[in-house]
């Protein structure tokens, strides 16, 4: 293993390590900015831990804003979705978590499955700058993508034919709206993983690789999604 100074200094080089949370996902994320939980906050903790520095939260409410706290060297760390438009720019380790990607509709929408989503005018709410942002907008032909703070509250708002999510928030809102019901299958797999500047040495790059399959296959990734009362996967 590297020597833990160098590392620091490569990954932490204000002395204390800042990690860029986003509350905006509360599979990853929870509590508040002033005091969040959840599985990407332990992992932090566990970085810097074995760094030898303390760390500092730097809390956003979107997957963009905290993509771009890393990107103009606001945070040290962030914990992202692999999206080839932000690999051009970070650097990302194996993924630690997957969760999916889904639509819901309106209960009486003649859009029966996922698949039937990509038509010549039907509308898409998303998440500004989200993952399922990022991917729809790389893949769907036909549909129009419409951004918003939040997908469920663009459809809503707008009126418009579906809302893309993440399933756990999503299912959520679907449970609460008999007006509302999910599409199957899941329409992409989201692949969250540890997500640093690209202008660290490659020792520093391969150390966090080894961080997060050692989380992984200790069981502490598992242990952090379920005391956070989150069902995602731990990625293989």
């Amino acid at each position: 293993m590297p020597d833990p100074i160098h590392l620091a200094a490569d990954l932490a080089p204000t002395g204390t390590l800042r990690a860029s949370i986003n509350l905006g996902n509360p599979v990853l994320a929870q509590g508040t900015p002033e005091a969040p939980t959840g599985v990407t906050v332990d992992i932090a903790r566990e970085l810097a831990s074995r760094l030898g520095v303390p760390v500092t939260f730097e809390c956003f409410d979107a997957a963009r804003k905290s993509f771009e706290a890393l990107r103009t060297g606001a945070a040290d760390v962030a914990f992202l979705a692999v999206e080839p438009a932000r690999a051009a720019e970070v650097e990302f380790t194996a993924p630690y978590v997957l969760i999916e990607g889904v639509y819901a509709v309106a209960t009486d929408s003649p859009i029966q499955t996922a698949d039937d989503v990509d038509r010549r005018g039907v509308r898409v709410g998303v998440k500004e700058g989200s993952a399922y942002d990022l991917f729809l907008t790389r893949t769907l032909k036909n549909a129009e993508v419409v951004r918003g703070v939040d997908g469920i509250d663009a459809f809503r708002e707008l009126g418009l034919d579906v809302a893309a999510g993440i399933r756990q928030p999503l299912a959520r809102h679907v449970a609460a709206d008999p007006g509302l019901r999910l599409l199957e299958p899941r329409f992409m797999q989201i692949r969250q993983a540890v997500a640093v500047a690209r202008d660290h040495r490659p020792a520093t790059v391969s150390f966090l690789q080894e961080l997060v399959e050692d989380l992984k296959s200790g069981g502490r990734i598992a242990e952090s999604l379920a005391s956070s009362g989150q069902d995602a996967s731990v990625a293989p």
